[in-house]
């Protein structure tokens, strides 16, 4: 049996249907390693320049998606990424949903606030990740998992 069906993810949310009439393409991506962090943020900014997002818009979006890759990994025991090619008329962006089957966030208030961390870091993962994004989204439930879900728009 390959390492990818030994983790599947089975946290089911809504958010995994997020923008599902805009979306045009899905690629999904395991999320165990560092190696896969690299892996995700060379894809992003490749969707990203693909796009014509503005340089400062392709950083935003790399570094949200490494913080929260890194959380999956790090707090989530590792998931999975959906990375999504979006179409609204005219306008194009780019979808991250990022998916775990770990043991949750119990409280998203508090986890959202700049300065908490509960793994010696910064605090500055979640809240950070939503100020760096044009759409932020999370499902959390004690003991089935996480998702977050993100957007970046070109302007």
């Amino acid at each position: 049996m390959s390492a990818a069906l030994n983790h599947a993810v089975t946290f089911e949310t809504a958010l995994l249907e997020r923008d599902s009439r805009l979306r045009t393409a899905r690629t999904t991506l395991p999320l165990r390693s560092d190696e896969d962090v690299v892996g995700l943020r060379k894809q992003v900014r490749e969707r990203a320049v693909a796009i014509a997002l503005s340089l400062v818009d392709q950083t935003k979006l790399v570094t949200a998606a490494s913080e929260l890759a890194r959380n999956t990994i790090k707090y989530g025991g590792g998931g999975e990424v959906h990375l999504d090619a979006l179409e609204d008329g005219f306008k194009l962006g780019i979808g991250l949903i990022f998916v775990d089957n770990g043991p949750g966030i119990p409280d998203l208030d508090q986890a959202l606030r700049d300065g908490f961390t509960t793994g010696g870091g910064l605090g500055l993962g979640l809240g950070g990740s939503k100020r760096l994004v044009d759409e932020f989204a999370i499902d959390s439930r004690a003991g089935e998992g996480t998702a977050v879900s993100v957007v970046k728009w070109k302007r």
